[in-house]
Formats: C-alpha cells, sequence, structure tokens
C-alpha cells in the first residue's frame, strides 16, 4: 500500500520528527568512508520509534548500494544485508523499527522512488510526510 493512501486512511498526521545526533554523525561517517570524493551516494535505514504524530529516530546504520553512473533505473541495494542487520538491531532494541531510509546526494534521483517502495515493506505504520 503507498504511503500516503496509508496516511489519508489513517487519519493520523505528523507534528513532530526527532532525529538524534548519533544517526546524523553514523550518517556522515558512512558517507566519509565509502563516498568521499567520488560521485556516489551511499543509501542506509533509520530505525526509531513513531506513537501519537511523533516520530523519534535514534539509530541508522549503512546498506551496501550501487547505482549504474549511466543508466538510473540499474540498481543494487542487499536485501539481505539489511535483513540480517536489522535483526541483530531488534535484539539490542526490540522496540525499535524502520521509520524511514537516507540517502546522500544534492537531488532526488528517479530510483528513489523504487527504493522507497522497497523499504515500505518495512514499515509497519506508515506516517503522512514518511516519503
Amino acid at each position: 500500500m503507498d504511503v500516503v493512501k496509508a496516511a489519508q486512511l489513517s487519519g493520523r498526521t505528523l507534528e513532530k520528527v526527532v532525529v538524534h545526533p548519533l544517526v546524523l554523525l553514523s550518517i556522515v561517517d558512512h558517507y566519509n568512508r565509502v563516498a568521499r570524493d567520488t560521485r556516489k551516494r551511499v543509501v542506509g535505514v533509520l530505525l526509531g520509534t513513531s506513537s501519537r504524530g511523533s516520530v523519534d529516530v535514534t539509530n541508522s546504520y549503512a546498506v551496501p548500494f550501487e547505482e549504474d553512473d549511466k543508466d538510473p533505473r540499474i540498481w543494487f541495494l542487499d536485501h539481505n544485508y539489511h535483513e540480517s542487520m536489522f535483526s541483530m538491531f531488534k535484539r539490542i532494541n526490540a522496540k525499535e523499527h524502520v521509520v524511514g531510509w537516507y540517502s546522500t546526494g544534492p537531488k532526488l534521483r528517479e530510483n528513489d522512488l523504487d527504493i522507497h517502495a522497497l523499504f515500505n515493506n518495512y514499515v509497519p505504520q506508515p506516517c503522512p510526510g514518511d516519503y
């Protein structure tokens, strides 16, 4: 089900998103390790909790990602790695779930909708604005 449709059906509104500093540092570290001084971008998962119109982003992890420079429709995201990492994070904090994903770069890309659709499968209760 599409995020927007789910949000319209539920009638909920998203009032606040809190991103913890560790998450921002992890994203910057991921970019510096993998894509610094290149034109590549990095992709990862945002973990946290959501309730009563508020999303609390408390953790994140990098996911192996590659895309073709010439054809944006060709990309690879390692599903097995994501599922393995998410399983390990669940053992540490069972309350955290996938609340979104991140990517670096100056603009949105054509394949971002496909990546978003993939991660929608892991978001238990989509919130309006989770796109």
